[in-house]
């Protein structure tokens, strides 16, 4: 294995920690979203109120992995990087116009009173919708091979059916992981108002997230069919294991299991993102960069892969601390 496929590995890592933690940030403003429209105001207020409890402690540390993998691509894969930014300018500054609202909203949102306050809110809550759905576009496009080596992609490839799909995907990944996590802290906290309310959208969810994900493979076919038999041949397994932990989950959900939840969807997102990384392996670009041809030099990847070390015996205990202090509802 090359420093460059350990580097790789890293990026890969990077995301599937922010496809994880920072998409049930996401999802969780999903829930509010939809709760907006209930003309119940208690219930949008137990909602909200939810919402803070479980994403105040942890909501900053669950975007360090959005610039982690940044700066991973951006140093150990410059050749990679560059095309990407160029070519998918415009969802990516959608989305981080996103990240943007939806920060200042949260924070504000904790600020203001009353009507500020429900318009802070609202606009953390449609920017939760906002941004996974443009990263989802990004990463769809990438696949179909829109985001060619050198830049030479056209700017509006993003927008067609796979990386429309897969944006849709993205945020119906976020709301189904973001219901199951509320619903497990509503029974830590012993919440039981709310605690049947997240249990039929963890069970909508998880159903609505299957459909997308059998109909993306349809889509996948047509438009990405490098990755499609990728995903059939050596990601086969991470497919399997994915729709495996994903009916568990569900099963889960039916059958009033309590702790194993979190686990399990946690489990299901990631085999997705394994499963679609060794799928697309070894390239970078599909067809148009391998992993090899787009990494830096190898002091930068020697560079990266001590640096990460370092941040696993150094962060890595201080974030798995923050986040077992936060599901005890110490840091309320």
């Amino acid at each position: 294995m090359s420093k460059a496929d350990v580097v790789a590995i890293i990026l890969v890592a990077g995301a599937t920690l922010y496809a994880t933690f920072g998409g049930a940030d996401f999802g969780a403003g999903v829930w509010e979203l939809l709760a907006l429209r209930s003309r119940d105001r208690s219930l949008r207020e137990r909602v909200e109120h939810r919402v803070t409890l479980s994403l105040g402690p942890v909501w900053e540390a669950n975007h360090v992995w959005l610039i982690f993998t940044l700066v991973v691509l951006w140093t150990g894969f410059p050749d990679a990087f560059a095309p990407i930014m160029e070519t998918l300018y415009l969802p990516l500054a959608l989305a981080a116009l996103g990240i943007v609202l939806r920060g200042s909203g949260f924070a504000f949102g904790h600020t203001f009173a009353e009507a500020g306050a429900r318009r802070a809110n609202a606009v953390f809550a449609v920017s939760s919708l906002i941004t996974p759905f443009f990263l989802g576009c990004v990463v769809g496009s990438i696949a179909a091979g829109d985001v060619e080596a050198g830049g030479t992609g056209t700017a509006f490839g993003w927008v067609g059916p796979l990386p429309i799909l897969i944006g849709v995907l993205f945020v119906s990944s976020c709301a189904y992981i973001a219901a199951v996590f509320l619903l497990d802290d509503c029974r830590r906290a012993g919440d039981d108002d709310l605690e049947p309310y997240f249990l039929r959208r963890s069970i909508a969810a998880a159903v609505v997230t299957g459909v997308l994900a059998a109909a993306g493979l349809v889509v996948l076919r047509a438009d990405a069919r490098p990755i499609f038999d990728g995903l059939l041949d050596e990601g086969l397994p991470f497919v399997i294991a994915s729709a495996l932990l994903g009916l568990l989950t569900l099963a889960g959900l039916l059958r009033g299991w309590s702790r194993a939840l979190r686990p399990l969807a946690i489990g299901a997102v990631v085999a997705v993102v394994a499963g679609w990384a060794v799928a697309q392996y070894p390239y970078l670009l599909p067809e148009t960069l391998t992993v090899e041809q787009g990494a830096g030099d190898g002091a930068t990847l020697t560079a990266l892969i001590v640096v990460f070390v370092a941040a696993l015996l150094i962060v890595g205990p201080a974030l798995v601390l923050l986040f077992r202090l936060a599901q005890r509802q110490a840091l309320e």
